[in-house]
């Protein structure tokens, strides 16, 4: 590596051209990427709400639909409305009663079953099918046009409404946030290294790393929003730790060696071995996420794991010509660092190591417990601020039309009459189920058959299969819910073994069943791909125990606050929490361990190795760790959408728990298992 750094020295006007190069594919991928709005869409193809929803989507056409409430609004000025609504483009077709009641029959003459469904208090519903999918650009444009059309004292509500919501409040907060990273970035290199120029170039040398990362995302299917929202800040404070970790060992260099070639040549060499270690656990902990059954685990996974695979590409390449290019620049304009020596933190922590240690060991118990006990909800809606057009929509019809919960039931259009006015009177007699809605119910007798619009009949019957809808009173994503669903399930499965349901209360109940399953196999799967890549490097048994127990323990302190601070994180920050944070800062233990025994080499006894790898490395952690912190929890200070807020302020938090941990616990880690180190390692130190 050592020859590669000074041929990088030697031809870093050469790299720097290229990568301008590179950059012009990369904005018009990044441009090119579409992004999907929509979790649930990441849920297995193969599971019974999913199964459900695609026949509702390519059968009856009828996944994608909004609910269009009109409130104190006279009949003949929602026809009106109506009509115009109905030649928007994206609209495949609106359900309105009137078009099958002539306005001039009272409504009244109305069956009671469909009366109630049309008709609240003053409110008047009206159901739209959109002809795309909930996040297609004719969707959401028809979405704006219905409310302009339908003005005030209306409430258009739905997925694609709720879509339409997030995009604009992700649009507007992404370069906010971005901007803020930056300038904190900024700020924390400028304070904590002596250069004004090196921060400058960390951020171009990490800023085309994210450019070329997020455009080579045109190659993938699609990117949430959620990997879209933190990619850019997630990559930034994970990868600058390699440019810090390589120009703290130039520094070092530079005063050793006369060639500054030469002396990058040697850092590059020196750092390429922690930074391909803590590269690979990086990227062994964001593959990990591919195991979820959840697919939007895949989605983060490779985005971030091939972000850190280009990092460390730049940080090898791109970083060390911009250094040498601007080395004058860099040690010219230099200035005062608020950045301590930390010997007095060195000796500290060596002197009292035993005593540290059993500290930590005491956090564990209630780490643990809070872990386990942290309030988590699964509702999409309560991410998103409750003041949105969709929201104020959403939580109007709930309470107006008593629909906390709808589930779609799809059975064979071949059962009898009689079979289907039973099961509806069964489920019906459920507790929470306020209304069922099957076709022959709603109809009923005072309505003649050639008065029946196609349109309403093609709601219930499609390609061999009839729709019942059942309301219920029951919050989605409840223990009550999933009661109410199995009972549900139960009954139709005794008249129709093959019969579905869907909807949202199903699909969130399958989401937390999914969850649970993937929050084991992530969490396992990330431990023992890092355990390997550590051993491997290590040539060792027990350091990788000793690392992955001391990040364990920050990964629990982390995942525990929520508990003690009443706080309620979105289900999917439980999965992802623990393996991103044992991946992105497990390098900061790499980077210890490996100075560490780098300073045993110099037949040091183990307190003096340790005081001074502490006081060597802690500068790079910090300067890492804070760095991290302050990119992720700007987006968690910017965003209003609760899933990104939540999910990068702990990341961000827990980066300063691992920092902490680290540079506290893990030198009284090694030093006390120091013996066992030593006859568990190849080639760990001469005696």
């Amino acid at each position: 590596m050592e020859k590669f750094g000074m041929f990088v020295g030697q031809k870093r006007k050469l790299i720097v051209f290229i990568a301008i190069l590179l950059m012009i594919p990369s904005v018009i991928g990044i441009m090119l990427v579409p992004i999907n709005y929509d979790i649930l869409a990441y849920l297995p193809s193969d599971v019974e709400s999913v199964k459900g929803q695609n026949i509702l989507s390519h059968t009856f056409e009828s996944s994608n639909q909004g609910y269009l409430v009109f409130e104190n609004t006279p009949e003949y000025i929602i026809d009106d409305k109506i009509s115009k609504i109905k030649e928007v483009e994206g609209v495949q077709k609106v359900l309105w009663i009137r078009d099958a009641l002539n306005m001039g029959v009272p409504k009244e003459m109305l069956p009671e079953e469909l009366s109630e469904i049309v008709y609240r208090d003053d409110c008047v519903l009206v159901l739209i099918n959109f002809e795309g999918n909930a996040t297609d650009e004719s969707t959401q444009m028809a979405i704006a046009d219905i409310r302009d059309i339908s003005g005030d004292n209306s409430y258009l509500s739905g997925m694609g409404a709720l879509i339409k919501d997030t995009i604009d409040i992700s649009n507007t907060e992404k370069i906010v946030y971005m901007v803020l990273a930056v300038i904190l970035t900024i700020i924390v290199l400028a304070l904590t290294l002596k250069s004004t120029i090196i921060p400058l170039l960390f951020l171009i040398s990490i800023g085309f790393s994210i450019a070329v990362n997020l455009g080579t995302n045109v190659l993938l299917k699609d990117v949430s929003y959620v990997t879209e929202a933190i990619a850019a800040v997630l990559q930034l404070g994970v990868t600058m730790d390699f440019s810090i970790f390589l120009y703290h060992r130039y520094e070092e260099e530079r005063e050793r060696y006369s060639d500054h070639i030469e002396a990058m040549g040697v850092a590059v060499n020196k750092t390429a071995v922690s930074i391909s270690g803590a590269a690979l656990t990086t990227i062994a902990g964001f593959l990990a996420l591919c195991a979820m059954k959840l697919t939007i685990g895949s989605n983060i996974g490779i985005v971030m794991a091939k972000g850190v695979l280009i990092g460390v590409i730049s940080t090898l390449t791109l970083t060390p010509a911009l250094i040498l290019i601007f080395d004058k620049a860099i040690h010219r304009f230099q200035h005062p660092v608020l950045m301590p020596s930390f010997d007095k933190l060195s000796r500290f922590v060596v002197k009292r190591h035993v005593l540290i240690l059993i500290l930590g060991c005491m956090l564990l118990i209630p780490a643990i417990y809070g872990a386990s006990n942290t309030n988590v909800y699964y509702k999409l809606d309560e991410s998103l601020p409750q003041d949105l057009q969709s929201i104020v929509s959403l939580n109007k019809m709930k309470t107006t039309y008593d629909m906390a919960t709808t589930h779609m039931i799809l059975i064979k259009d071949e059962l009898p009459d009689y079979q289907i006015n039973e099961m509806v009177n069964q489920i019906e007699a459920l507790d929470g189920v306020s209304k069922v809605i099957a076709y022959n119910k709603l109809i009923g007798p005072m309505i003649p058959v050639e008065m029946i619009p196609e349109e309403l009949s093609k709601v219930f019957y499609q390609g061999g299969y009839e729709q019942i809808i059942v309301n219920s009173s029951m919050a989605v994503a409840s223990d009550e819910t999933s009661k109410q669903l199995e009972e549900i399930r139960a009954i139709i499965r005794t008249y129709d073994e093959e019969a579905l349901i869907t909807g949202e209360g199903a699909l969130s109940q399958d989401l937390i069943e999914i969850s649970a399953i993937d929050f084991k196999n992530v969490n396992i799967l990330s431990i023992l791909a890092v355990f390997i890549i550590i051993m491997i490097s290590f040539r060792s048994l027990s350091i990788p125990v000793l690392l992955i127990a001391v990040i364990e323990l920050a990964v629990s302190i982390n995942m525990g606050i929520p508990y003690y601070t009443g706080a309620t994180i979105p289900f999917i920050a439980t999965i992802v929490i623990g393996t991103i944070q044992l991946g992105s800062t497990v390098d900061y233990a790499i980077l210890l361990t490996t100075r560490f025994k780098e300073e045993l080499g110099e037949q040091k006894n183990k307190v003096d190795a340790m005081t001074v790898a502490l006081k060597s490395a802690s500068k790079s952690i910090m300067t890492s760790g804070l760095t991290f912190f302050v990119t992720t929890i700007s987006v968690a200070a910017i965003s209003k959408i609760d899933l990104i807020s939540s999910l990068s302020g702990m990341i961000g938090r827990g980066a300063l728990i691992s920092m902490i941990t680290i540079m506290l616990i893990l030198p009284s880690v090694l030093l006390i298992f120091e013996g066992l180190i030593q006859k568990t390692t190849m080639k760990w130190r001469r005696i």
